[in-house]
Protein backbone atom coordinates (compact mmCIF):
# COMPACT_ATOMS: atom_id res chain seq x y z
CA UNK A 1 0.00 0.00 0.00
CA UNK A 2 1.03 3.60 -0.60
CA UNK A 3 -0.18 6.49 1.55
CA UNK A 4 -0.72 10.17 1.01
CA UNK A 5 -2.19 12.95 3.10
CA UNK A 6 -5.39 14.47 1.75
CA UNK A 7 -7.03 17.84 2.55
CA UNK A 8 -9.77 18.13 5.16
CA UNK A 9 -9.98 16.37 8.49
CA UNK A 10 -6.54 15.96 10.05
CA UNK A 11 -7.26 12.28 10.70
CA UNK A 12 -8.02 11.62 7.06
CA UNK A 13 -5.49 9.42 5.31
CA UNK A 14 -6.59 7.78 2.08
CA UNK A 15 -5.00 4.46 1.28
CA UNK A 16 -4.35 4.13 -2.42
CA UNK A 17 -4.35 0.82 -4.24
CA UNK A 18 -1.21 0.32 -6.26
CA UNK A 19 -2.13 -3.11 -7.52
CA UNK A 20 -5.04 -5.53 -7.57
CA UNK A 21 -5.90 -6.19 -3.92
CA UNK A 22 -7.98 -8.79 -2.10
CA UNK A 23 -10.45 -7.96 0.66
CA UNK A 24 -13.06 -9.88 2.58
CA UNK A 25 -15.81 -7.38 1.75
CA UNK A 26 -15.98 -4.80 -1.02
CA UNK A 27 -18.60 -2.10 -0.48
CA UNK A 28 -19.75 0.09 -3.37
CA UNK A 29 -20.91 3.52 -2.20
CA UNK A 30 -19.89 5.56 0.84
CA UNK A 31 -23.37 6.92 1.42
CA UNK A 32 -25.50 6.32 4.50
CA UNK A 33 -25.58 2.53 4.19
CA UNK A 34 -21.98 2.18 3.00
CA UNK A 35 -20.62 4.20 5.92
CA UNK A 36 -22.47 1.96 8.38
CA UNK A 37 -21.27 -1.23 6.69
CA UNK A 38 -17.66 -0.04 6.56
CA UNK A 39 -17.63 0.91 10.23
CA UNK A 40 -19.41 -2.15 11.55
CA UNK A 41 -17.61 -4.76 9.44
CA UNK A 42 -14.16 -3.28 9.99
CA UNK A 43 -14.83 -3.41 13.72
CA UNK A 44 -13.54 -6.98 13.46
CA UNK A 45 -9.76 -6.54 13.03
CA UNK A 46 -9.48 -9.91 11.28
CA UNK A 47 -11.68 -8.71 8.41
CA UNK A 48 -10.34 -6.60 5.51
CA UNK A 49 -12.86 -4.12 4.08
CA UNK A 50 -12.70 -1.92 0.98
CA UNK A 51 -15.12 1.00 0.60
CA UNK A 52 -15.42 2.49 -2.89
CA UNK A 53 -16.84 5.99 -3.40
CA UNK A 54 -17.27 7.70 -6.78
CA UNK A 55 -17.04 11.14 -5.18
CA UNK A 56 -14.60 12.55 -2.68
CA UNK A 57 -14.29 13.74 0.86
CA UNK A 58 -17.08 15.55 2.70
CA UNK A 59 -14.86 18.60 3.02
CA UNK A 60 -17.05 21.51 1.88
CA UNK A 61 -18.18 23.93 4.62
CA UNK A 62 -21.67 23.90 3.10
CA UNK A 63 -21.95 20.23 4.08
CA UNK A 64 -21.48 20.85 7.77
CA UNK A 65 -23.39 24.15 8.11
CA UNK A 66 -26.99 22.92 8.19
CA UNK A 67 -28.73 25.83 6.51
CA UNK A 68 -26.53 25.79 3.39
CA UNK A 69 -27.21 22.28 2.08
CA UNK A 70 -28.99 23.52 -1.07
CA UNK A 71 -25.77 25.28 -2.12
CA UNK A 72 -24.37 21.81 -2.84
CA UNK A 73 -26.97 21.21 -5.57
CA UNK A 74 -25.46 20.90 -9.05
CA UNK A 75 -21.89 20.97 -7.77
CA UNK A 76 -19.21 18.26 -7.76
CA UNK A 77 -20.86 16.94 -4.58
CA UNK A 78 -24.09 16.14 -6.45
CA UNK A 79 -24.85 13.36 -8.95
CA UNK A 80 -27.27 15.88 -10.50
CA UNK A 81 -29.79 13.40 -11.89
CA UNK A 82 -33.11 14.31 -13.49
CA UNK A 83 -36.18 12.37 -14.47
CA UNK A 84 -37.29 11.67 -17.97
CA UNK A 85 -40.23 13.88 -19.01
CA UNK A 86 -42.91 13.01 -16.46
CA UNK A 87 -46.15 12.22 -18.34
CA UNK A 88 -48.49 13.36 -15.55
CA UNK A 89 -46.60 16.61 -14.92
CA UNK A 90 -47.00 18.04 -18.42
CA UNK A 91 -43.71 16.35 -19.37
CA UNK A 92 -41.63 18.33 -16.89
CA UNK A 93 -38.23 16.92 -15.98
CA UNK A 94 -37.79 16.85 -12.21
CA UNK A 95 -34.37 17.56 -10.72
CA UNK A 96 -33.04 14.72 -8.54
CA UNK A 97 -30.07 15.76 -6.36
CA UNK A 98 -28.07 12.94 -4.75
CA UNK A 99 -24.95 13.19 -2.63
CA UNK A 100 -21.68 12.27 -4.35
CA UNK A 101 -19.25 12.36 -1.42
CA UNK A 102 -18.50 10.58 1.84
CA UNK A 103 -21.86 10.34 3.59
CA UNK A 104 -23.77 10.41 0.31
CA UNK A 105 -27.12 12.14 0.60
CA UNK A 106 -26.81 12.23 4.41
CA UNK A 107 -24.17 14.90 3.71
CA UNK A 108 -26.62 17.17 1.86
CA UNK A 109 -30.10 16.35 3.17
CA UNK A 110 -32.34 18.32 5.53
CA UNK A 111 -31.25 16.14 8.47
CA UNK A 112 -34.80 15.18 9.50
CA UNK A 113 -34.80 12.09 11.70
CA UNK A 114 -37.92 10.08 10.86
CA UNK A 115 -38.25 6.31 10.93
CA UNK A 116 -41.58 5.81 9.22
CA UNK A 117 -44.80 4.29 10.52
CA UNK A 118 -44.78 0.93 12.26
CA UNK A 119 -47.35 -0.29 9.73
CA UNK A 120 -44.77 0.14 6.95
CA UNK A 121 -42.52 -2.56 8.36
CA UNK A 122 -45.33 -4.87 9.37
CA UNK A 123 -46.60 -4.62 5.79
CA UNK A 124 -43.14 -5.58 4.55
CA UNK A 125 -43.08 -8.63 6.82
CA UNK A 126 -46.61 -9.75 5.94
CA UNK A 127 -45.68 -9.45 2.26
CA UNK A 128 -42.80 -11.92 2.61
CA UNK A 129 -39.93 -9.82 4.00
CA UNK A 130 -39.45 -12.04 7.02
CA UNK A 131 -37.39 -10.47 9.77
CA UNK A 132 -38.37 -6.91 8.84
CA UNK A 133 -41.43 -6.31 11.03
CA UNK A 134 -41.49 -3.22 13.25
CA UNK A 135 -40.70 -5.23 16.38
CA UNK A 136 -37.72 -6.82 14.62
CA UNK A 137 -36.21 -3.64 13.17
CA UNK A 138 -36.78 -1.35 16.17
CA UNK A 139 -33.62 -2.64 17.97
CA UNK A 140 -31.52 -1.46 15.02
CA UNK A 141 -32.95 2.05 15.14
CA UNK A 142 -32.15 2.10 18.84
CA UNK A 143 -28.66 0.68 18.26
CA UNK A 144 -27.77 3.40 15.76
CA UNK A 145 -29.11 6.33 17.76
CA UNK A 146 -27.63 8.70 20.33
CA UNK A 147 -30.68 10.76 21.14
CA UNK A 148 -29.99 13.80 23.31
CA UNK A 149 -33.31 13.20 25.09
CA UNK A 150 -31.95 9.92 26.43
CA UNK A 151 -32.92 6.28 26.20
CA UNK A 152 -36.40 4.80 26.45
CA UNK A 153 -38.38 1.98 24.84
CA UNK A 154 -38.22 3.73 21.45
CA UNK A 155 -34.86 5.47 21.53
CA UNK A 156 -31.17 4.82 22.04
CA UNK A 157 -28.62 7.06 23.70
CA UNK A 158 -25.33 5.31 22.93
CA UNK A 159 -25.23 4.79 19.15
CA UNK A 160 -23.00 6.57 16.65
CA UNK A 161 -25.71 8.78 15.11
CA UNK A 162 -26.46 11.91 17.13
CA UNK A 163 -30.13 12.91 17.10
CA UNK A 164 -31.04 16.23 18.66
CA UNK A 165 -33.75 18.86 18.92
CA UNK A 166 -33.33 21.73 16.48
CA UNK A 167 -31.48 24.78 17.77
CA UNK A 168 -32.86 27.37 15.37
CA UNK A 169 -36.34 27.62 16.94
CA UNK A 170 -37.59 30.17 14.44
CA UNK A 171 -40.62 32.15 15.64
CA UNK A 172 -42.63 31.48 12.48
CA UNK A 173 -42.61 27.80 13.43
CA UNK A 174 -44.71 28.68 16.47
CA UNK A 175 -47.29 30.28 14.17
CA UNK A 176 -47.45 27.13 12.06
CA UNK A 177 -47.82 24.89 15.11
CA UNK A 178 -50.60 27.08 16.49
CA UNK A 179 -52.48 27.15 13.16
CA UNK A 180 -52.15 23.38 12.77
CA UNK A 181 -53.52 22.66 16.23
CA UNK A 182 -56.39 25.10 15.63
CA UNK A 183 -57.11 23.11 12.45
CA UNK A 184 -57.45 19.94 14.53
CA UNK A 185 -54.01 18.32 14.47
CA UNK A 186 -52.75 17.06 17.81
CA UNK A 187 -49.37 18.10 19.13
CA UNK A 188 -46.70 15.42 18.85
CA UNK A 189 -43.25 15.95 20.33
CA UNK A 190 -41.90 12.62 19.05
CA UNK A 191 -42.84 11.38 15.58
CA UNK A 192 -40.69 8.28 16.21
CA UNK A 193 -42.34 7.26 19.46
CA UNK A 194 -45.70 5.73 20.29
CA UNK A 195 -47.53 7.41 17.39
CA UNK A 196 -46.61 9.23 14.21
CA UNK A 197 -49.63 11.44 13.59
CA UNK A 198 -49.78 15.04 14.76
CA UNK A 199 -47.77 18.23 14.45
CA UNK A 200 -44.49 19.27 15.99
CA UNK A 201 -40.84 20.16 15.51
CA UNK A 202 -38.59 17.60 13.87
CA UNK A 203 -35.65 15.99 15.58
CA UNK A 204 -32.50 16.21 13.49
CA UNK A 205 -29.29 14.33 12.79
CA UNK A 206 -27.18 17.11 14.24
CA UNK A 207 -24.37 17.26 16.77
CA UNK A 208 -23.84 20.56 18.60
CA UNK A 209 -25.75 22.41 15.91
CA UNK A 210 -23.79 20.95 12.98
CA UNK A 211 -24.71 18.17 10.57
CA UNK A 212 -24.17 14.64 11.85
CA UNK A 213 -23.99 12.69 8.59
CA UNK A 214 -23.40 8.96 8.32
CA UNK A 215 -19.81 9.82 7.41
CA UNK A 216 -19.31 11.84 10.59
CA UNK A 217 -21.14 9.29 12.75
CA UNK A 218 -19.71 6.05 11.35
CA UNK A 219 -16.98 6.46 8.74
CA UNK A 220 -14.66 9.09 10.19
CA UNK A 221 -14.21 7.29 13.54
CA UNK A 222 -13.35 4.08 11.66
CA UNK A 223 -11.20 5.63 8.93
CA UNK A 224 -7.86 5.04 10.67
CA UNK A 225 -8.36 1.30 11.07
CA UNK A 226 -5.62 -0.55 9.18
CA UNK A 227 -8.14 -3.11 7.92
CA UNK A 228 -10.35 -0.47 6.23
CA UNK A 229 -9.29 0.87 2.82
CA UNK A 230 -11.27 3.84 1.54
CA UNK A 231 -11.05 4.45 -2.20
CA UNK A 232 -12.36 7.81 -3.39
CA UNK A 233 -12.94 9.05 -6.95
CA UNK A 234 -13.51 5.45 -8.02
CA UNK A 235 -16.49 4.83 -10.30
CA UNK A 236 -17.70 1.24 -10.12
CA UNK A 237 -18.13 0.04 -13.70
CA UNK A 238 -19.19 -3.57 -13.24
CA UNK A 239 -19.33 -6.46 -10.82
CA UNK A 240 -16.80 -9.21 -11.47
CA UNK A 241 -17.99 -12.82 -11.48
CA UNK A 242 -16.55 -16.30 -11.52
CA UNK A 243 -19.42 -18.39 -12.84
CA UNK A 244 -22.35 -17.60 -10.50
CA UNK A 245 -20.31 -15.94 -7.77
CA UNK A 246 -19.50 -12.24 -7.40
CA UNK A 247 -15.78 -11.96 -6.71
CA UNK A 248 -15.05 -8.25 -6.98
CA UNK A 249 -15.72 -4.90 -8.58
CA UNK A 250 -14.06 -3.13 -11.48
CA UNK A 251 -13.56 0.59 -10.92
CA UNK A 252 -12.42 3.45 -13.12
CA UNK A 253 -10.07 6.07 -11.72
CA UNK A 254 -7.77 8.65 -13.24
CA UNK A 255 -5.06 6.01 -13.33
CA UNK A 256 -7.24 3.61 -15.33
CA UNK A 257 -9.27 0.48 -14.55
CA UNK A 258 -8.62 -1.48 -11.35
CA UNK A 259 -10.06 -4.70 -9.96
CA UNK A 260 -10.97 -4.75 -6.28
CA UNK A 261 -11.50 -8.37 -5.28
CA UNK A 262 -13.76 -9.77 -2.55
CA UNK A 263 -13.05 -13.06 -0.80
CA UNK A 264 -16.44 -13.16 0.92
CA UNK A 265 -19.00 -10.75 -0.57
CA UNK A 266 -19.62 -7.70 -2.71
CA UNK A 267 -22.05 -5.27 -1.06
CA UNK A 268 -23.87 -2.70 -3.19
CA UNK A 269 -24.77 0.44 -1.26
CA UNK A 270 -25.02 2.91 -4.13
CA UNK A 271 -28.64 3.91 -3.55
CA UNK A 272 -31.94 3.47 -5.35
CA UNK A 273 -30.50 4.81 -8.60
CA UNK A 274 -26.88 3.64 -8.39
CA UNK A 275 -27.32 0.05 -7.19
CA UNK A 276 -29.75 -0.96 -9.97
CA UNK A 277 -27.55 0.78 -12.53
CA UNK A 278 -24.51 -1.29 -11.50
CA UNK A 279 -26.52 -4.52 -11.47
CA UNK A 280 -27.81 -3.77 -14.98
CA UNK A 281 -24.33 -2.98 -16.25
CA UNK A 282 -23.26 -6.35 -14.84
CA UNK A 283 -25.96 -8.33 -16.63
CA UNK A 284 -28.49 -8.62 -13.80
CA UNK A 285 -31.85 -7.19 -14.77
CA UNK A 286 -34.74 -7.49 -17.23
CA UNK A 287 -33.46 -9.74 -20.01
CA UNK A 288 -35.10 -7.88 -22.88
CA UNK A 289 -33.71 -4.51 -21.75
CA UNK A 290 -30.20 -5.93 -21.41
CA UNK A 291 -30.27 -7.67 -24.77
CA UNK A 292 -31.26 -4.42 -26.48
CA UNK A 293 -28.03 -2.91 -25.15
CA UNK A 294 -26.01 -6.02 -26.06
CA UNK A 295 -25.27 -6.77 -22.41
CA UNK A 296 -24.95 -10.47 -21.66
CA UNK A 297 -27.79 -11.57 -19.38
CA UNK A 298 -26.49 -13.13 -16.21
CA UNK A 299 -29.78 -13.19 -14.30
CA UNK A 300 -33.25 -12.11 -15.42
CA UNK A 301 -34.63 -10.03 -12.52
CA UNK A 302 -36.88 -6.92 -12.37
CA UNK A 303 -33.98 -4.68 -11.34
CA UNK A 304 -34.91 -1.00 -11.51
CA UNK A 305 -38.65 -1.65 -11.43
CA UNK A 306 -40.91 -0.62 -8.54
CA UNK A 307 -39.24 2.81 -8.13
CA UNK A 308 -41.06 4.86 -5.51
CA UNK A 309 -40.47 8.34 -4.13
CA UNK A 310 -42.22 11.05 -2.13
CA UNK A 311 -43.33 13.95 -4.34
CA UNK A 312 -43.84 17.23 -2.45
CA UNK A 313 -45.65 20.38 -3.54
CA UNK A 314 -45.50 23.61 -1.60
CA UNK A 315 -47.23 26.91 -1.10
CA UNK A 316 -45.23 30.05 -0.32
CA UNK A 317 -46.41 33.28 1.30
CA UNK A 318 -44.61 36.58 1.79
CA UNK A 319 -44.24 37.82 5.34
CA UNK A 320 -42.97 40.91 7.15
CA UNK A 321 -41.40 38.70 9.82
CA UNK A 322 -37.64 38.28 9.44
CA UNK A 323 -36.93 34.81 8.00
CA UNK A 324 -33.88 32.71 7.23
CA UNK A 325 -33.40 34.96 4.17
CA UNK A 326 -31.09 37.12 6.30
CA UNK A 327 -29.55 34.31 8.37
CA UNK A 328 -26.04 34.45 6.87
CA UNK A 329 -24.81 37.41 8.91
CA UNK A 330 -21.44 37.78 10.70
CA UNK A 331 -23.25 37.68 14.03
CA UNK A 332 -24.98 34.40 13.22
CA UNK A 333 -21.77 32.87 11.87
CA UNK A 334 -20.09 33.70 15.18
CA UNK A 335 -23.06 32.27 17.09
CA UNK A 336 -22.77 29.00 15.18
CA UNK A 337 -19.01 28.77 15.58
CA UNK A 338 -18.95 29.67 19.28
CA UNK A 339 -22.12 28.11 20.64
CA UNK A 340 -23.50 25.81 17.93
CA UNK A 341 -26.73 27.77 17.97
CA UNK A 342 -28.72 30.28 15.98
CA UNK A 343 -30.33 30.48 12.54
CA UNK A 344 -27.43 28.79 10.73
CA UNK A 345 -28.21 25.57 12.59
CA UNK A 346 -31.59 25.51 10.86
CA UNK A 347 -32.24 22.44 8.75
CA UNK A 348 -34.66 24.69 6.79
CA UNK A 349 -37.66 22.34 7.23
CA UNK A 350 -37.84 22.87 11.00
CA UNK A 351 -41.29 21.45 11.74
CA UNK A 352 -44.04 19.41 10.19
CA UNK A 353 -46.97 17.09 10.60
CA UNK A 354 -48.39 13.72 9.64
CA UNK A 355 -52.10 13.45 8.79
CA UNK A 356 -54.73 11.38 7.03
CA UNK A 357 -56.70 13.10 4.30
CA UNK A 358 -59.72 10.80 4.46
CA UNK A 359 -61.40 8.22 6.71
CA UNK A 360 -60.51 4.57 6.40
CA UNK A 361 -56.75 4.98 6.08
CA UNK A 362 -54.69 2.89 8.48
CA UNK A 363 -51.88 5.45 8.65
CA UNK A 364 -51.05 8.99 7.44
CA UNK A 365 -50.91 9.65 3.71
CA UNK A 366 -49.56 13.23 3.91
CA UNK A 367 -46.52 14.74 5.63
CA UNK A 368 -46.08 18.50 5.99
CA UNK A 369 -42.85 20.49 6.09
CA UNK A 370 -42.76 24.04 7.43
CA UNK A 371 -39.89 26.21 6.18
CA UNK A 372 -39.36 29.72 7.64
CA UNK A 373 -37.89 30.82 4.31
CA UNK A 374 -38.69 31.08 0.63
CA UNK A 375 -37.95 27.62 -0.85
CA UNK A 376 -39.09 27.22 -4.46
CA UNK A 377 -37.95 26.17 -7.94
CA UNK A 378 -36.67 22.84 -6.55
CA UNK A 379 -34.28 24.74 -4.27
CA UNK A 380 -32.34 26.04 -7.28
CA UNK A 381 -33.36 29.70 -7.09
CA UNK A 382 -32.21 31.92 -4.25
CA UNK A 383 -34.80 33.67 -2.04
CA UNK A 384 -35.42 37.30 -2.93
CA UNK A 385 -37.71 38.34 -0.05
CA UNK A 386 -38.97 37.26 3.34
CA UNK A 387 -41.46 34.41 2.92
CA UNK A 388 -42.37 31.05 4.43
CA UNK A 389 -43.08 27.77 2.66
CA UNK A 390 -45.22 24.79 3.62
CA UNK A 391 -44.81 21.57 1.67
CA UNK A 392 -47.36 18.79 1.28
CA UNK A 393 -45.67 15.43 0.71
CA UNK A 394 -47.40 12.27 -0.55
CA UNK A 395 -46.32 9.53 1.85
CA UNK A 396 -47.52 6.26 0.33
CA UNK A 397 -47.71 6.63 -3.44
CA UNK A 398 -49.17 3.79 -5.46
CA UNK A 399 -47.59 5.08 -8.68
CA UNK A 400 -44.43 3.18 -9.66
CA UNK A 401 -41.50 4.23 -11.80
CA UNK A 402 -38.38 2.63 -13.26
CA UNK A 403 -34.60 3.02 -13.39
CA UNK A 404 -32.99 1.72 -16.58
CA UNK A 405 -29.83 2.17 -18.59
CA UNK A 406 -29.52 4.94 -21.14
CA UNK A 407 -26.67 3.05 -22.76
CA UNK A 408 -24.04 0.48 -21.78
CA UNK A 409 -21.49 3.11 -20.71
CA UNK A 410 -20.96 3.10 -16.93
CA UNK A 411 -20.30 6.84 -16.88
CA UNK A 412 -23.69 7.67 -18.44
CA UNK A 413 -26.46 8.77 -16.12
CA UNK A 414 -29.28 6.23 -15.79
CA UNK A 415 -32.70 6.78 -17.28
CA UNK A 416 -35.08 7.58 -14.40
CA UNK A 417 -38.85 7.80 -14.75
CA UNK A 418 -40.68 8.26 -11.46
CA UNK A 419 -44.11 8.28 -13.11
CA UNK A 420 -45.35 10.65 -10.42
CA UNK A 421 -49.15 10.71 -9.95
CA UNK A 422 -49.96 8.03 -12.46
CA UNK A 423 -52.56 6.83 -9.96
CA UNK A 424 -55.68 8.90 -9.35
CA UNK A 425 -55.50 8.00 -5.66
CA UNK A 426 -52.12 9.76 -5.42
CA UNK A 427 -53.48 12.90 -7.06
CA UNK A 428 -56.46 13.07 -4.72
CA UNK A 429 -54.31 12.69 -1.60
CA UNK A 430 -51.93 15.51 -2.46
CA UNK A 431 -54.75 17.78 -3.67
CA UNK A 432 -56.47 17.35 -0.32
CA UNK A 433 -53.15 17.92 1.45
CA UNK A 434 -52.73 21.27 -0.32
CA UNK A 435 -56.36 22.23 0.28
CA UNK A 436 -55.92 21.61 4.02
CA UNK A 437 -52.78 23.79 3.99
CA UNK A 438 -54.66 26.60 2.26
CA UNK A 439 -57.30 26.51 4.99
CA UNK A 440 -54.58 26.43 7.63
CA UNK A 441 -53.04 29.64 6.31
CA UNK A 442 -56.39 31.35 6.95
CA UNK A 443 -56.16 30.57 10.66
CA UNK A 444 -55.21 33.60 12.72
CA UNK A 445 -51.68 32.48 13.71
CA UNK A 446 -50.56 32.24 10.06
CA UNK A 447 -52.91 34.84 8.62
CA UNK A 448 -51.48 37.45 10.98
CA UNK A 449 -47.91 36.90 9.72
CA UNK A 450 -48.82 36.78 6.02
CA UNK A 451 -48.30 39.76 3.71
CA UNK A 452 -49.55 38.17 0.47
CA UNK A 453 -49.20 34.92 -1.47
CA UNK A 454 -46.13 34.13 -3.52
CA UNK A 455 -46.97 30.67 -4.91
CA UNK A 456 -50.53 29.47 -4.29
CA UNK A 457 -53.30 27.75 -6.25
CA UNK A 458 -55.74 30.15 -7.91
CA UNK A 459 -58.58 28.71 -5.82
CA UNK A 460 -59.41 25.69 -3.67
CA UNK A 461 -61.04 23.89 -6.60
CA UNK A 462 -59.47 20.53 -7.47
CA UNK A 463 -58.54 21.70 -10.98
CA UNK A 464 -56.72 24.81 -9.75
CA UNK A 465 -54.89 22.93 -7.00
CA UNK A 466 -53.80 20.25 -9.49
CA UNK A 467 -52.50 22.86 -11.93
CA UNK A 468 -50.46 24.38 -9.10
CA UNK A 469 -49.09 20.98 -8.09
CA UNK A 470 -47.97 20.18 -11.63
CA UNK A 471 -46.04 23.47 -11.77
CA UNK A 472 -44.25 23.27 -8.42
CA UNK A 473 -44.02 19.61 -7.37
CA UNK A 474 -40.53 18.24 -6.79
CA UNK A 475 -38.88 15.21 -5.28
CA UNK A 476 -38.64 14.93 -1.52
CA UNK A 477 -35.33 13.12 -2.13
CA UNK A 478 -36.55 9.67 -1.03
CA UNK A 479 -36.14 7.17 -3.91
CA UNK A 480 -36.55 3.53 -2.89
CA UNK A 481 -37.50 0.00 -3.88
CA UNK A 482 -35.64 -0.59 -7.17
CA UNK A 483 -33.97 -3.79 -5.83
CA UNK A 484 -36.80 -4.77 -3.55
CA UNK A 485 -36.89 -7.62 -1.08
CA UNK A 486 -38.95 -10.36 -2.67
CA UNK A 487 -38.27 -9.48 -6.30
CA UNK A 488 -34.52 -8.79 -6.58
CA UNK A 489 -33.11 -9.76 -3.17
CA UNK A 490 -34.17 -12.17 -0.45
CA UNK A 491 -34.91 -11.10 3.15
CA UNK A 492 -31.17 -11.35 3.89
CA UNK A 493 -30.58 -8.94 0.99
CA UNK A 494 -28.82 -11.53 -1.20
CA UNK A 495 -29.38 -11.06 -4.93
CA UNK A 496 -31.40 -13.93 -6.35
CA UNK A 497 -29.60 -16.35 -8.65
CA UNK A 498 -26.01 -15.42 -7.76
CA UNK A 499 -23.71 -15.92 -4.79
CA UNK A 500 -21.59 -13.46 -2.83
CA UNK A 501 -23.64 -10.38 -3.74
CA UNK A 502 -26.00 -8.31 -1.60
CA UNK A 503 -27.70 -4.95 -1.92
CA UNK A 504 -27.81 -2.87 1.25
CA UNK A 505 -29.52 0.51 0.84
CA UNK A 506 -32.94 2.10 0.33
CA UNK A 507 -33.42 0.20 -2.92
CA UNK A 508 -34.25 -3.00 -1.00
CA UNK A 509 -37.35 -1.52 0.65
CA UNK A 510 -40.36 -3.49 -0.65
CA UNK A 511 -42.28 -0.20 -0.55
CA UNK A 512 -41.41 3.33 0.47
CA UNK A 513 -41.92 4.06 4.15
CA UNK A 514 -44.11 6.87 5.44
CA UNK A 515 -41.48 9.50 6.14
CA UNK A 516 -37.89 10.52 5.48
CA UNK A 517 -35.70 7.64 4.41
CA UNK A 518 -32.26 8.38 5.86
CA UNK A 519 -32.81 6.82 9.30
CA UNK A 520 -34.40 3.68 7.77
CA UNK A 521 -31.47 3.32 5.38
CA UNK A 522 -29.06 3.41 8.32
CA UNK A 523 -31.25 0.85 10.08
CA UNK A 524 -31.12 -1.45 7.04
CA UNK A 525 -27.32 -1.30 7.04
CA UNK A 526 -27.14 -1.95 10.79
CA UNK A 527 -29.29 -5.04 10.36
CA UNK A 528 -27.31 -6.18 7.32
CA UNK A 529 -24.06 -5.81 9.28
CA UNK A 530 -25.38 -8.18 11.90
CA UNK A 531 -26.54 -10.59 9.20
CA UNK A 532 -23.06 -10.61 7.70
CA UNK A 533 -21.50 -11.20 11.10
CA UNK A 534 -24.07 -13.89 11.95
CA UNK A 535 -25.55 -12.12 14.95
CA UNK A 536 -29.02 -11.02 13.88
CA UNK A 537 -31.17 -9.97 16.82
Amino acid sequence: MAYRQVPGNARAVERLLVECSMFDYVIVGAGSAGCVLAARLSGDPSVKVALIEAGGRDDAPEIHTPITFARLFKTKYDWDFATEPEPYLDNRRVYLPRGRMFGGSSSMNAMIYIRGHRNDYDEWASGGASGWSYAEILPYFIKSEANERGQDQFHGAFGPLTVSDGRSRHGLVDAFLAAATEAGLEENSDFNGARQEGVGRYQLTQRKGLRCSAALAYLHPASQRPNLTIISAGLATRILFEKKRAVGVEIARDTGLEEIMAEREVLLAAGAYGSPQLLLLSGIGPANDLKMLQIEVRENLPVGHNLQDHPVAGITLFTDVETLFTALSPENIELLQKDGRGPLTSNVAEAGAFMRTRPGLSAPDIQYYFVPAMFYDEGLSAPFDHAFTIGSCLLKPTSKGKVSLRCARPDAKPRILHNYFAAEEDRQSIIEGIRTLMKMTQRAPLRDVTRKPHLMPASDRDADIWEHIKRVVQTCYHPTSTCAIGSVVDPELRVFGVDGLRVVDASVMPSVIRGNTNAPTIMIAEKASDMLRGSVH
